[in-house]
This record gives C-alpha cells, sequence and structure tokens, in this order.
C-alpha cells in the first residue's frame, strides 16, 4: 500500500484531544472513543501532515502532542500548501458543509466529518453532492458504525436472536437531540436494517447554554421515530434526566438491551446471555481511519457514509419540524424545511 498524507481542520476536543477544550464542555478526553488526529497518526499507511484551527492556544499545543506535524491558522492556506489526501474536519457543525465542498473541490481523496453532518439539509444536499462528483469518499464519525459491540449486536438481530423485531426505546443523558441524538438514530438504523419514514416528537423547554457560544442551540426532547420496517422507536431524551445511555430492541422472542460498552440478550422465558465481542485495543476512529483507507484502496464506501449522515440529520431536523407543529408527524425525506438550520454545536 502507498502512504496517504492527512490533516485535521479544527483541532479542539474530538479533533486533536485537547484537554482544555474538553475542560471548556466539561468533558474528559480520556472518555472518548478515539481522536482524529490520534487516529490519523496511529494507521501506519497515513502521514499526519498539518492541523489548522484558529486558535493559536490550540495550535500550540497540537504541536506539542504532535511534534514535526505543521499547524496553520487558515485551512485554506492547509488545503493549498499541504494538498492532503485525507481531511478529518472536526469544526463546529456550521462550518463542515463549507469546509468539506473545498476539500472536494480540492481532490482530496477521503472526508472524515465529524457529526452531524452539517446544520441544514440543504447543505448536507450538496456537501454529498459535491463529494459524488469529484469521486471523494466521505465517512461521517458515528463511531458506533465502527465499534465491534454495536456491529456484533447488529449481526446477531440480523440473525434473528430476538426473532421478529416489534418496537425500540432509546434514552441517554443531557438531552441535545442534535449532537447526542445523531448517534443513537444512525444507530438505531444499523440496528433495524431499515430507514426513518416519519417521526413526531417535542423538545424539551429546559435548556442549558452552549459553552461553545450563544448562538448554539440543541434541546433534548421526547418522541417517536417510524421506519421503513414498520417498527416504531420511542426517544426519552429529557435535558434534566441524568439516564445511562440504553438502547433497547423489543422482539417476538425477547429483548436486546445495549447500555454503556455491555450488551444483553434477555429472553421472555427468563434465559439471558451477554453478548461478547473483541476490542483489539483499537478504538472506533481507529477502525473509521483503517476502513476509509481500505475506500480509496478498493474504492469501496464506508461503513458511515454522507448518505447515511443525512439521514441521521432527517431525524434531527424532523424532531424541530414536528415541535413547531405541536407534535404532528413528519414525513422524512423532508421537503419543505430542507434550509430551516438547527444551530447544533
Amino acid at each position: 500500500m502507498k502512504n496517504f498524507k492527512a490533516a485535521v481542520i479544527g483541532l479542539g476536543f474530538i479533533g486533536a484531544g485537547d484537554d482544555v477544550s474538553g475542560k471548556t464542555i466539561g468533558q474528559d478526553v480520556r472518555n472518548l472513543d478515539g481522536t482524529h488526529a490520534c487516529a490519523l497518526s496511529n494507521y501506519p499507511y497515513v502521514i499526519l501532515v498539518a492541523g489548522s484551527s484558529r486558535d493559536p492556544g490550540r495550535r500550540q499545543r497540537f504541536s506539542e502532542r504532535f511534534p514535526g506535524v505543521k499547524t496553520y491558522e487558515s485551512w485554506k492556506n492547509l488545503l493549498e500548501s499541504e494538498k492532503p489526501d485525507i481531511v478529518s474536519i472536526a469544526t463546529n457543525s456550521p462550518f463542515h458543509a463549507g469546509i468539506g465542498i473545498a476539500c472536494a473541490e480540492a481532490k482530496v481523496k477521503a472526508i472524515i466529518c465529524e457529526k452531524p453532518i452539517t446544520t441544514r439539509l440543504s447543505d448536507a444536499d450538496r456537501f454529498i453532492d459535491v463529494c459524488r462528483k469529484n469521486n471523494v469518499i466521505l465517512a461521517v464519525n458515528h463511531t458506533r458504525r465502527w465499534h465491534p459491540l454495536w456491529r456484533k449486536c447488529r449481526d446477531m438481530l440480523r440473525e434473528g436472536v430476538i426473532g421478529e423485531i416489534y418496537s425500540g426505546y432509546a434514552q441517554w443523558p443531557t438531552g441535545r437531540i442534535g449532537n447526542i441524538g445523531t448517534h443513537i438514530f444512525d444507530v438505531l438504523r444499523m440496528l433495524l436494517g431499515s430507514d426513518p419514514v416519519a417521526v413526531s416528537g417535542n423538545l424539551d423547554p429546559l435548556f442549558y447554554p452552549d459553552c461553545r457560544k450563544q448562538q448554539y442551540r440543541d434541546p433534548g426532547g421526547w418522541g417517536i421515530i417510524e421506519f421503513s420496517s414498520d417498527v416504531r422507536v420511542f426517544i426519552n431524551a429529557a435535558q434534566k434526566a441524568k439516564l445511562p445511555l440504553v438502547v433497547r430492541i423489543m422482539g417476538s422472542q425477547g429483548e436486546l438491551r445495549i447500555s454503556g460498552k455491555m450488551a444483553n440478550i434477555e429472553n421472555w422465558d427468563g434465559n439471558r446471555e451477554q453478548v461478547t465481542f473483541i476490542s483489539e485495543g483499537k478504538t472506533s476512529l481507529d477502525r473509521a481511519v483503517e476502513d476509509v483507507v481500505d475506500c480509496i484502496e478498493k474504492e469501496g464506501k464506508p461503513a458511515c457514509s454522507g448518505e447515511d449522515g443525512l439521514l441521521a440529520l432527517e431525524v434531527i431536523i424532523g424532531f424541530h419540524v414536528s415541535h413547531m407543529q405541536s407534535g404532528k408527524w413528519v414525513e422524512l425525506p423532508i421537503q419543505k424545511y430542507r434550509d430551516l438550520e438547527v444551530m447544533i454545536g
């Protein structure tokens, strides 16, 4: 295999494992399932050549963690000077589309974009279209697509471990239908093997200000997602409820329950089985980089593509549109509100 030059645009918490950025948003880098800079530098056929951030402090700390890797204040200058093959976009969500389109037009080979893919459906449409026209691989960092536990659960459901699937339930702490919900909406598609076709929801009136900037607003909420398989999943994501992350899939023979780093199958007759998997000491982002490089070599499609990211965003926007209409069912894909912007951080 040949070596590929890589760059990271956005050197904060998820982009480069910046502790200062993590403390600002109240999160610990050690709890992350990988960072873009580490995952790119970990892969033997990828050479991390540069990183970009408008923040001089982040650039300085990045240089200390990754000696010899160049830094740029302007991502445009980075693209022009370094001509990377792979670019990770780890900025705030409203900037994803503009940066991603520029990367695709600069003929990079692959883009790994942080979730959610964009803040408008129309921006995601353009982003995906430009990547397609320029033969650029676009992956969206919904980490569970690469995590061995969630993939094992997907395979077991396909094999009929709980029989015919009837319904589902998902809960998580801190609300944030956009930033956290995007992961859950995407992994539900993976587990169920079907696409969302409608959503009914209401947003939580309680709102905690976003530490990034005042214009960002990502509330929690409650609702129901209907899938093409005629399965409905109930969503419980209240802003103040400090509930653990739990996803439950119910079927004719039993229930699959995933919580944290564990999953169990409980049959209706009382038998219980723990789902086992092999981690191999890799993060999900490590696996994502491996997947993207393999896609470059074989002209394949990543485990979570731009189209997958778009379908998760359809559900997020659907919650907001349904809330505007007092919980009315909203059919997906959305037609009228593709330019509606949800300011996710």
